[in-house]
């Protein structure tokens, strides 16, 4: 059911949906971020600060979005090449089960590859089962477990 979906990068026109989206995503996560984070956030997407700034994808069907993906380059100590961090992806409950999470990550990869960056990497929390069954077909789990510190 992908024959019509379009991937492409995020672009200031689609502040709109990316905000509708975004706030999607972190409403899953039971998350909230404060209005200087969604702008910041949108600005450093759709801007050109340079290589390491997080970029951002949007999934169209039939000219109405359906999903994002943010991601991002960044150096790793135990490669010489940049590494790529799949941070945030997002489909709308409607457009689940129907190829845009496959579409929106295959789209990082194909990124991934044409900077060079051999390694594509996310996280997910474990209580996202229907997700992870995707990514259980797409990609490897690895045995990581993350800390971070305390707040």
């Amino acid at each position: 059911m992908t024959d019509d979906l379009r991937i492409r990068p995020l672009d200031a026109a689609d502040e709109a949906e990316w905000r509708r989206l975004w706030t999607g995503y972190l409403a899953f996560y039971e998350s909230e971020v404060a209005e200087d984070i969604y702008a910041e956030t949108f600005r450093r997407i759709t801007g050109d600060d340079g290589p390491f700034e997080p970029c951002g994808l949007i999934a169209e069907r039939n000219g109405e979005a359906v999903g994002l993906v943010h991601y991002l380059f960044h150096r790793h100590c135990w490669r010489c090449e940049n590494v790529c961090y799949l941070q945030d992806l997002y489909c709308d409950p409607q457009a689940r089960g129907t190829g845009v999470g496959r579409a929106l990550i295959e789209a990082v990869y194909a990124r991934a590859d044409a900077e060079g960056a051999p390694s594509v990497y996310w996280l997910t929390q474990d209580f996202n089962h229907r997700a992870r069954k995707l990514y259980d077909r797409i990609g490897e789990a690895t045995p990581f477990v993350k800390y971070q510190r305390p707040r």
